[in-house]
């Protein structure tokens, strides 16, 4: 059973990938609605296609946890290539989720986690970022579907508060803004949970 008041979740992606992007950008969600949150990523050698991990807290209350997440309530994997190397759901607490960017379903994906048996969610970030955005992004499509498998942010707010967060960042680009709403939509949407 996930504890809201306060949820861990760790991410794993290669570098370039943007899972330290989606990361921040959930922590700047989350404090727009009022949480207390940490995102980080965990430094190493990065470069471009190198496994990387970040991790965000989310919480009602000052969280004083200065330290990686090594017990998470959910598990973010922007890249399903990492499945066959790292062991994704170290420490992934029973009651918890993992959400891969994949093709394929969760009854698909299920053999590759090491016998999991918790929830697994697959979202086609590829499909969608490169449908809106014109190329392979999944950042912003694997972001909507954390929100949406964790509940941890309300949905609708969390369009309004991206969308005024992109506007202001992205004000001399329309079209990226447009673009990633379309992602975010969509995601939410076609999320599976399996």
């Amino acid at each position: 059973m996930v504890n809201h008041d306060l949820v861990e979740i760790r991410w794993h992606g290669r570098g370039g990938q943007g899972a330290k992007s989606a990361c921040l950008l959930l922590a700047d969600a989350a404090g727009m609605q009022g949480k207390f949150v940490q995102g980080f990523p965990e430094y190493g050698p990065e470069r471009m296609g190198a496994p990387i991990t970040a991790y965000n807290r989310i919480s009602e209350k000052r969280c004083n946890i200065h330290s990686n997440i090594y017990y998470p309530d959910y598990v973010a994997v922007v890249d399903e290539t990492l499945l066959d190397s790292i062991d994704v759901t170290a420490g992934l607490k029973t009651g918890g989720a993992i959400i891969i960017n994949t093709p394929g379903s969760p009854q698909e994906i299920r053999p590759r986690l090491r016998g999991w048996e918790g929830t697994v969610c697959t979202i086609d970030a590829r499909r969608i970022s490169e449908g809106t955005l014109g190329k392979n992004l999944p950042n912003t499509p694997m972001l909507a579907a954390v929100v949406k498998v964790s509940g941890v942010l309300e949905t609708e707010r969390l369009l309004m508060d991206i969308e005024a967060s992109f506007k202001h960042k992205f004000a001399t680009k329309p079209q990226v803004i447009q673009g990633n709403m379309e992602a975010l939509k969509k995601s939410l949407e076609e999320v599976q949970v399996g």
